[in-house]
């Protein structure tokens, strides 16, 4: 193993690769929905000035480049892939934020909150058409299975969401429904971004399933921490108000994990959120107190821990080169740790 970047570096150094093609398929895009897309990237703003906006991690297309050259491609032939998994990646969040009513994503007022709900509807619609025709034009032999591959992955997404959704009117939400949602939710597009990146890299279909099952289990990691910094995350680095996901009452893993724990905690917090009125700054400190308490912390802590390992041993057995691998595990730390 040689000059092994950090996760800091693959991150720059793929985001270099794709931002342009990124830029360029979002510029074919109608006026009105180039504008909505243009602001959620953090291109410009509402009036189009261009601005050094956060455009997000880019985890995803990394995880696309990272696999085809784990398994012996090269990293230029699977850019449509990652650019094609950024923009599915985009779809979700300019939805998911118009059904959670969140107001503001990477430290700015979210799209529907700039627009309006019917304006960041359609650019999410936008964004999901473009990444078919991304992957149909770029004319890698794999296309097709590519295509296959992508719109399955978009499919579970879609279920999972519709399974986070219903969550929220039901009192009876039991563990393992919440862990398949999220394997759904936000596994099945990590899991694609590895196995599509293999597939664009040349590799058989043994070795595009073991990539597959590392991106799985790195996806619900990285939902079980999402979920943590959701009650406990720092603002400054999440862009989200403290205790975003207790305001809206979600059922995420460590409140769920806390919810079936049989304390006495979880049954003040299951009084808490079935509360019809918003809950107090006070109370919303009281339930995370109550969640950690109840033992959804460091259930979600240890569960994260236990599905990185399993990744990172997915991965091995997929027998990466040696500098690729070592850029995955890196960035499967990163993503999964709990400061950023």
């Amino acid at each position: 193993m040689t000059n092994a970047r950090s996760a800091r570096q693959s991150l720059a150094w793929s985001r270099g690769l794709v931002d342009p093609a990124l830029r360029a398929a979002v510029d074919t895009l109608p006026a009105s929905m180039r504008r909505v897309a243009g602001y959620h990237f953090g291109w410009w703003d509402a009036d189009g000035t261009p601005t050094g906006g956060d455009g997000g991690k880019a985890i995803r297309p990394t995880l696309v480049l990272l696999a085809a050259e784990a398994v012996g491609g090269g990293a230029a032939a699977a850019v449509p892939a990652a650019v094609a998994v950024e923009l599915v990646h985009n779809f979700s969040l300019l939805h998911d934020d118009v059904m959670d009513g969140d107001v503001s994503r990477r430290h700015r007022p979210t799209a529907w909150s700039v627009f309006g709900v019917s304006s960041a509807i359609l650019a999410g619609d936008a964004l999901l058409t473009l990444a078919i025709d991304v992957l149909v034009g770029s004319g890698h032999p794999a296309t097709q299975e590519g295509v296959r591959m992508l719109s399955a992955a978009v499919q579970e997404l879609v279920e999972g969401q519709a399974e986070d959704v219903s969550f929220e009117d039901r009192s009876d939400v039991e563990l393992r429904e919440v862990l398949t949602m999220a394997g759904k939710k936000t596994g099945a597009l990590l899991a694609c971004s590895c196995a599509i990146g293999a597939l664009y890299g040349g590799a058989s279909t043994e070795r595009v399933r073991l990539l597959h099952g590392f991106g799985e289990n790195l996806g619900l990691a990285f939902q079980l921490v999402d979920d943590l910094l959701g009650i406990w995350g720092d603002t400054q680095v999440t862009g989200k108000p403290v205790h975003s996901d207790l305001s809206s009452r979600k059922k995420s893993l460590p409140v769920v994990a806390a919810l079936t724990s049989g304390t006495v905690e979880a049954a003040e917090l299951s009084v808490l959120y079935q509360r019809d009125q918003p809950l107090t700054t006070a109370e919303l400190s009281r339930a995370a107190e109550l969640i950690e308490r109840a033992g959804g912390r460091t259930w979600s802590q240890d569960r994260a821990d236990h599905l990185l390992a399993e990744a990172v041993r997915v991965l091995g057995a997929a027998e990466p080169c040696d500098r690729a691998a070592a850029e995955l595990a890196a960035l499967a730390r990163m993503a999964t740790r709990r400061d950023h």
